[in-house]
């Protein structure tokens, strides 16, 4: 969890504020009441560190509710880290899934995970509303990443690209509901001068505009002047799209590697030999007539057996996405 390395120099309610400690203890109070059986019996003071040491790594959002998840930075940060790691097998193989199977995929791990914002996610990707269209896992997380961890301020500029096509000027910050952000989404799907898009420079001083007075994450205007300058004129899906390719942006989120390196986790490869190699050595079969002989011809057989799957992983890591038989995963 990132701290702001001048926190010993803030006051106790803008500490309170930068890292949301009254909203992690609410949620460690509730958490006991409602499992207070379960959770007592190993005492108090063990619940509240194991709760803030799970904060801490990351991992307390895994089968959490929706509003949990993203009620707070580090939560959209650890989600989507969350899903990298638990998934990133997918692109290391190649595959190519649809909106709907990443949809099912997040709601593994989240499962009242709103498919609107899945669907936002592939518009980033396809630049047009052919949600029904595969994606790389790559192409799609950083999509994603995006649409999750910066919503509010998606929604935002999605209103200011809106007014500019339409001619307005948006000198007023406009806070959304969620039922104008599916118009919106709608209309920039469907607005036929979309491709053409807006005048960079005017939509740039709009950005900066909102940025001064907003109150929620958004990317640095650094980044978003980089972006805007490389073009007199951008559409919105475009301009997203960028955010997500820009590699300053996904540094300062801090979720996921650069795309080099987003397919390359030697950690996990090693967890997954360490497993491989338990199953290759463990018993296939609980008959106590033949369980010793089935134990020797295991031990015998497991090296051959971990050398196939290490050269199936190296293929993978490869790019390599030759299928295989069903029996071999």
């Amino acid at each position: 969890m990132k701290m702001n390395t001048d926190r010993f120099s803030l006051t106790v309610d803008e500490y309170l504020a930068e890292t949301n400690v009254l909203i992690y203890l609410n949620d460690a109070v509730t958490q006991l009441l409602e499992h207070k059986e379960e959770y007592t019996q190993f005492g108090v003071v063990r619940y509240f560190a194991e709760y803030f040491t799970s904060v801490k790594n990351g991992n307390h959002v895994l089968f959490r509710e929706f509003s949990y998840i993203k009620v707070t930075p580090h939560n959209r940060e650890s989600f989507i880290h969350t899903f990298w790691k638990c998934f990133r097998q997918i692109g290391k193989n190649g595959d190519l899934l649809a909106m709907s199977e990443y949809s099912s995929l997040l709601q593994l791990l989240c499962p009242d995970f709103p498919t609107e914002m899945v669907q936002n996610a592939a518009r980033i990707v396809l630049i047009e509303d052919a949600t029904d269209c595969l994606m790389s896992f790559s192409d799609f997380i950083y999509a994603f990443q995006i649409q999750f961890f910066y919503e509010e301020f998606v929604e935002s500029v999605s209103v200011i690209y809106q007014d500019l096509l339409s001619g307005k000027s948006p000198n007023t910050v406009i806070v959304p509901t969620s039922t104008s952000v599916e118009q919106i989404s709608s209309a920039a799907s469907e607005e036929p001068d979309a491709q053409e898009g807006v005048d960079s420079s005017i939509f740039c001083e709009c950005i900066e505009g909102l940025c001064e007075r907003f109150k929620h994450k958004f990317p640095s205007t650094v980044a978003i002047k980089e972006i805007l300058e490389s073009s007199q004129r951008v559409s919105f899906y475009g301009f997203l799209m960028a955010l997500a390719k820009h590699e300053g942006v996904n540094q300062d989120i801090g979720a996921l590697p650069n795309k080099s390196d987003l397919l390359i986790d030697p950690e996990m490869d090693q967890e997954l030999e360490r497993l491989i190699a338990q199953v290759a050595i463990s018993p296939t079969s609980n008959s106590s007539s033949s369980a010793v002989g089935q134990k020797e011809m295991s031990k015998k057989a497991s090296p051959r057996k971990s050398l196939h799957q290490r050269k199936r992983i190296e293929m993978e890591s490869d790019g390599s996405t030759e299928e295989t038989d069903s029996s071999e995963n």
